[in-house]
């Protein structure tokens, strides 16, 4: 059996895409941090590289029907592992946020594994309601009740970029099921009133929504690291400045490994290499949804669905957020961003797809 090799290309092409932006972007900040322009990249491979590859050759090998069987103690797992981010001696914080957990000389985030477990336990699940998910009582009231057990653990980290991920990936295969209309209505409520309940919590929330709506209003101060975003985008112009020449990397722009990373890519490549990368992802988007028409199974469909539609929705978050078009919210862009953990899981996922479309 074959597996859909434009997929695996796609892929493949987009990981050699993130290392050549990684590699540039990072450079000033290795060398100003520990003296070594390549140790981002360097660790990205050695970490992230490695263990992804493992991961990938993993959910390759390993029959997708395995993940339905575990779908109940990977999601126990996943919420385990959340739960321990908030014992001081195990929990990392940076940046207000403990997102990080370590165990010995180990760290990494557990809500990338709960995100995957997350997909893996909604396609289970609604397989087994895919009969009564236009019922409010036994298909939605439970689906909203398990997206609260998940967004619990995710708000009091913070990570409010994740749960946005998660929750939309859920709302996807929620109606590729085949929710209503109404339902969808009422999750749009919902998710509004949480909106107001998240800004209550964080009045920082709030300063994030002033600056989308007007960056200019402080350039020096909220709106800083997207005023600098939009001066290395504009910067790059048609066919940017060439690779290695961006100088917004120079301590300008915040994170420009982590979720500021695109704009440095378009300073470097300009207009035309952020199409490429966009249409990149609306390949790997295409081709996953064609892998999901094709699965033998409806698990197998709504497994393709979930993973694919994390990845892209991800991916347009971020570039969407320091492009201006979204609100900042601070997730990494998947293949492209600094962090081990996500590109382990993402190469992880890839392998998956790859096995569904083995058995399509």
């Amino acid at each position: 059996m074959k597996i859909d090799k434009p997929f695996l290309y796609i892929s493949i092409t987009l990981f050699c895409i993130g290392l050549v932006i990684l590699g540039s972007a990072s450079a000033v900040l290795a060398e100003k941090n520990y003296q070594n322009t390549y140790y981002y990249i360097l660790h990205q491979l050695l970490y992230g590289g490695t263990l992804g590859l493992l991961g990938f050759f993993l959910g390759m090998r390993i029959p997708f029907s395995f993940w339905r069987k575990m779908a109940v103690p990977l999601m126990l797992f996943s919420l385990i592992l959340s739960a321990l981010l908030f014992i001081p001696q195990l929990g990392v914080a940076h940046g207000g946020a403990v997102r990080w957990l370590a165990l010995g000389p180990f760290s990494f985030q557990p809500s990338e594994v709960l995100k995957f477990a997350f997909i893996v336990y909604l396609a289970s699940w609604l397989e087994s309601k895919r009969e009564h998910l236009g019922d409010f009582s036994s298909a939605f009231i439970p689906f909203i009740i398990i997206m609260a057990i998940v967004s619990v653990f995710l708000i009091m980290q913070p990570d409010i970029g994740t749960l946005g991920v998660m929750i939309l990936s859920a709302v996807v295969l929620y109606f590729f099921g085949g929710g209503k209309i109404s339902q969808f209505a009422t999750l749009v409520v919902l998710g509004l009133v949480m909106l107001f309940l998240l800004i209550q919590l964080a009045p920082y929330r709030l300063d994030r929504l002033t600056v989308f709506l007007n960056p200019g209003s402080d350039p020096q101060g909220k709106g800083y690291q997207i005023n600098q975003a939009f001066i290395a985008i504009g910067s790059g112009g048609f066919s940017g400045v060439g690779f290695g020449g961006s100088r917004e990397k120079y301590s300008y722009l915040p994170e420009p490994i982590g979720d500021s990373i695109f704009a440095i890519f378009a300073e470097e490549f300009g207009f035309f290499g952020a199409v490429v990368l966009l249409s990149l992802f609306l390949m790997f988007l295409w081709r996953g949804f064609h892998i999901a028409a094709r699965a033998p199974t409806v698990f197998g469909k709504f497994l393709a669905i979930g993973l694919t539609s994390s990845i892209v929705i991800q991916s347009f978050i971020n570039i969407g957020a320091i492009s201006g078009l979204l609100p900042l919210t601070g997730i990494p862009l998947p293949f492209v961003s600094y962090g081990s953990t996500s590109l382990v899981m993402t190469m992880a996922i890839v392998g998956v797809m790859l096995n569904i479309s083995k058995h399509a």
